[in-house]
């Protein structure tokens, strides 16, 4: 079943002053009909390749078969990589148990780490600990020039080389095709070594690089299906090349809701708060899409991450009772019935009578509802992203749901969806101090 998205807890007329005002809504969506004809000429051409991996099935033989290699005699598959060359993946491997409270470190087959931050002592300790001889090692990098990853993949790369392990059996490259005229030091680091490579689509930013070998292959390491992913994301996209108007286009709706708050109500901050541990990378992978993608020009909102319901016992109070300058989108998960059932009696012995009977999953999903209705009811304006079941084909879906917004929203807002100056600004200052 589709994603279904709400925004009538985010309305004026439902939640007073601080909610969106039909006419300014309604402005936004009329201009984001053009953002989405863009989108349909772009899909045409096939100038934002993003836009056609929905379809695309013939790459995924490949990124099955890179899975297979690096799983055979596999203990422990470590990713390097960082913001989107990490998020998109480790977003996709929640779902097969990949940092689940509890749950990560008991699933079956080779354990998997994202080594996404530069962190000497962590870094350190993960080489020391592992077992070279049977560990994999994929770095990736869209341009191979990123700082992190380079020094990782060659702190990586001495240590299975000390050790007597053969890198090209070790080691898997992801990174752009070569190119005259442009330096791509993990690649030449990697071949030298004879290690495989696979190329990193060259039209694809990372922050939106999900849908490729880059979130795909750990994906697909971990067992999930990846053609379902694409195939959800394929449902995210058809409103827009059937040419539905905005207001049927549900990202569409979400980034006019966003912006005209944003313009018209003085909003600034876009909290995400999903209710569910599958759902906690996602929360973090929209911050970094959302934030490196539209905050240019003095523009854009800041994304905040917020986990369900932990975060009622925390978040929720400046939530409710700190400044009226913020969005809420609350994803929720069906959960209802589902979960250990609580015993009668020792639910009678706690003082809570009313849990007898019923489930976790009961409790997770009334206190989704009613996060979402204690803001509603205290003027802060909520919108609702429901999914049925959360598996390959709803993340898939809410993945590109969300790409699609932010790009509508980067119209709206007048810029540039798919640069970043001020992050390869640090980039430049960073190498600088290095060599300082």
């Amino acid at each position: 079943m589709p994603l279904v998205q709400s925004i009538d807890n985010a309305r004026e007329e439902r939640v007073g002053p601080q909610g969106v005002a039909a006419d300014a809504l309604k402005a936004a969506l009329d201009r984001a009909g053009g953002a989405l004809e863009w989108l349909r000429v772009h899909h045409a051409d096939g100038t934002l390749p993003l836009l056609r991996l929905p379809a695309k099935r013939d790459d995924l033989l490949s990124i099955a078969q890179a899975a297979d290699r690096l799983t055979v005699g596999a203990t422990d598959i470590v990713f390097l990589g960082t913001g989107g060359s990490s998020l998109g993946g480790q977003t996709l491997a929640q779902l097969a148990g990949y940092a689940v409270p509890g749950v990560g470190a008991l699933r079956k087959g080779p354990r998997v780490h994202f080594i996404d931050n530069l962190d000497a002592d962590s870094f350190e300790t993960m080489l020391s600990a592992l077992s070279l001889s049977t560990t994999r090692f994929v770095a990736i990098s869209k341009s191979g020039g990123t700082a992190e990853t380079l020094m990782q993949a060659i702190a990586a790369l001495s240590a299975v080389k000390k050790s007597g392990v053969d890198a090209a059996s070790a080691f898997l490259g992801v990174t752009e095709p070569p190119k005259a005229g442009k330096r791509n030091g993990l690649r030449d680091l990697l071949v030298k070594q004879r290690v495989p490579m696979l190329d990193h689509d060259p039209g694809v930013g990372g922050r939106f690089s999900v849908l490729t070998n880059v979130g795909l292959l750990p994906a697909a390491v971990l067992g999930l299906d990846i053609a379902a992913v694409r195939a959800g994301a394929a449902a995210a996209l058809a409103p827009v090349l059937e040419k539905k108007s905005a207001a049927e286009v549900p990202a569409a709706v979400g980034a006019a809701l966003a912006v005209s708050l944003a313009e018209s109500k003085v909003k600034p901050i876009s909290v995400m708060m999903a209710y569910a541990d599958r759902l906690e990378r996602f929360t973090h992978w929209y911050v970094q899409l959302w934030a490196e993608s539209l905050g240019k020009n003095g523009k854009g909102t800041t994304p905040v991450a917020a986990l369900g319901p932990v975060d009622q016992h925390s978040q929720v109070q400046l939530f409710i009772g700190g400044p009226r300058d913020k969005l809420f989108t609350v994803v929720d998960v069906a959960s209802a019935g589902r979960g250990p059932r609580i015993d009668r009696e020792l639910a009678t012995l706690v003082g809570e009578p009313d849990f007898g009977g019923k489930t976790v999953g009961d409790l997770a999903a009334a206190e989704a509802r009613a996060t979402t209705e204690t803001l509603a009811k205290n003027g802060c304006p909520v919108r609702t992203i429901h999914l049925a079941t959360l598996d390959e084909a709803s993340l898939g879906e809410l993945l590109m749901h969300f790409m699609l917004e932010t790009i509508v929203a980067a119209h709206l807002l007048g810029i540039d969806a798919f640069d970043q100056p001020a992050v390869e600004e640090g980039k430049v200052l960073a190498k600088k101090y290095l060599t300082s």
